[in-house]
């Protein structure tokens, strides 16, 4: 089980939206790394 606070984003993988944010802030300010619980690939999202 990962740590990190529910977002909701929708994952690029299996649609799901039962994702997590792991770190606010990602490699630039308009990005931010999220990690789904359905099919537990991270991912980028871009604010």
């Amino acid at each position: 089980m990962t740590s990190g606070e529910a977002s909701g984003a929708e994952c690029p993988y299996c649609e799901s939206t039962d994702t997590v944010r792991e770190h606010p802030k990602g490699p630039s300010l308009c990005r931010s790394m999220h990690y789904c619980n359905e099919c537990q690939q991270p991912f980028e999202k871009f604010e």
